[in-house]
């Protein structure tokens, strides 16, 4: 897409601002590293698939790819606004600077809830993956089904220490294992790749493009849940948005970081995804045992080439999780922070730390992941797994709709008050990130699911979002607060209440 200039842009600027607030130190690298630690491709590569396997069977791949297409169309829309917003508070500001800050706080509160589910996931994720490494190696053989949630745990504590003691030293680390992890995991493709083609992979299984065919009798309903799963492996791209008050030169890269981590996240997940599908077989077994494997990449590696490959797999998944859990807490932390400081002012909840980080957001998002996990635990027995699902599906629902808030408020920007000079063909790309995004909901709320867990799901992620229409229809005063805030932070007229 052409490098658009925006027409209203504040200059960006390498100075902090005066007082209390965050420091503008981060390089677009870091920027790279938050969207990639929340992303975490070698994490949802080895245990996101497997999700989706029972909706659409062999075609996961396929679902995949129709997500990173959808995903692909949405990045358009956060690069433009990128390109003309920088602050902390992501789609929360975007939407609330073009909708309204009526609808800016819901959209805002929903990538919250985004995050927060997102964070009970890949917590639960450490602990499945932590786990399954010690008994690869022969470190605790039996352990019992609640062992993971010890790790998850300690996941939290240190998540919750590290966003509120500095998000650089987080972002260098996990940046390093991630981008180690990810060329293990494309090494181990290669090496299963190869040896499908020439034919001698494990109990015959050869290359085949049928992963990307749906099975005679798969509903379009079941194809969309297993796309569920594609839109949660790439949640996390839109992360360096939060960054847009802490990086150097936001307006150029946050886009950038943006769109790159977008770019790789596609080409990775439809990639390796069918590689994992062709490596485990197409048939009704290799599916099955697709689909209960606890690290894909991990059980490719030991079996196509040698167990300790795949231990060193599992072990950097564990890393990513962590990494992704952490990005989950720092992101929505600064978005509580913005959303309290322009509605309450920077005080409590809108206050930063001696360090200058959001401290305060940062305990009540840690303590929000933990009730909800004790909850789960102690209402529903749930084990980690059941956790994994269930906050990932709900996560997703409530990101649907914070996405397709923020591509109508994109629309109206852009196409319609025309304060971008971009050309007006390209408003097909918004739209049809819409329809697709709108689609994807309609398909997981449609047919209605009648029982089981998946009744609950909707249920949860409505009644999340309904709280910010309540809490907003309950306090003008604070909404009109919220707006006025947001476009003299960014230095524009006011949009609509």
């Amino acid at each position: 897409m052409p490098d658009s200039t925006p027409t209203t842009t504040p200059v960006p600027t390498t100075e902090d601002p005066p007082g209390p607030g965050l420091r503008r130190t981060l390089t677009v690298w870091q920027a790279v590293g938050l969207s990639m630690a929340l992303m975490a491709p070698s994490m949802a590569v080895n245990i996101n698939p497997q999700a989706a396997e029972p909706s659409v069977g062999r075609a996961v791949p396929l679902a995949f790819l129709i997500a990173a297409v959808g995903v692909l169309l949405v990045t358009y829309v956060f690069v433009r606004l990128c390109q003309y917003y920088r602050h902390s508070g992501s789609v929360y500001a975007f939407v609330g600077a073009t909708l309204g800050p009526r609808t800016g706080v819901v959209a805002g509160w929903g990538l919250i809830g985004t995050y927060v589910f997102y964070g009970v996931t890949t917590s639960s994720v450490v602990g499945i993956f932590g786990i399954s490494f010690l008994q690869r190696i022969g470190a605790w053989s039996h352990p019992p089904t609640d062992a993971p949630f010890i790790l998850t745990a300690i996941v939290l504590v240190l998540s919750c220490w590290l966003t509120i003691s500095s998000v650089r030293r987080g972002t260098n680390v996990l940046l390093t294992v991630e981008g180690a992890t990810v060329a293990l995991i494309l090494t181990v493709s290669a090496v299963v790749l190869v040896r499908l083609l020439l034919g001698n992979a494990p109990a015959g299984h050869r290359f085949t493009m049928s992963v990307f065919a749906v099975p005679h009798g798969t509903a379009p309903s079941a194809l969309f849940l297993g796309v569920v799963f594609g839109f949660l492996s790439f949640a996390g791209f839109e992360a360096a948005s939060t960054l847009g008050e802490e990086s150097v030169n936001p307006n150029r890269d946050i886009p950038r970081a943006i769109l790159g981590t977008t770019l790789f996240g596609g080409a990775f997940f439809v990639v390796v995804t069918a590689v994992e599908m062709m490596g485990f077989g197409t048939n009704t077994a290799g599916t099955g045992a697709f689909g209960a494997s606890t690290s894909l990449v991990g059980d490719l590696g030991g079996s196509y080439l040698s167990p300790w490959v795949g231990n060193v797999v599992t072990l950097g998944a564990t890393v990513s999780a962590f990494g992704c859990c952490l990005a989950c807490t720092v992101g929505s932390a600064r978005l509580l922070f913005a959303m309290s400081r322009d509605g309450f002012g920077e005080h409590g909840l809108g206050r930063v730390s001696g360090r200058g980080t959001p401290a305060r957001a940062a305990v009540v998002i840690s303590t929000t992941m933990a009730v909800i996990l004790g909850l789960c635990i102690t209402a529903f027995s749930a084990v980690p797994e059941s956790t994994f699902v269930w906050g990932g599906t709900i996560g997703t629902l409530i990101l649907l709709v914070a996405y397709g808030l923020t591509t109508i408020g994109a629309i109206r920007l852009i196409f319609v008050q025309r304060r971008m000079a971009v050309p007006m063909w390209q408003v097909v790309i918004p739209l049809a990130a819409l329809a697709l995004l709108g689609y994807t909901l309609y398909r997981n709320v449609i047919p209605y699911p009648s029982s089981g867990p998946g009744h609950w799901f909707p249920i949860v992620a409505g009644g999340w979002l309904l709280a910010a229409i309540v809490a907003v229809l309950l306090a003008p005063a604070t909404a009109r607060r919220l707006g006025g805030r947001l476009t003299a932070s960014e230095g524009l007229p006011g949009g609509p209440d």
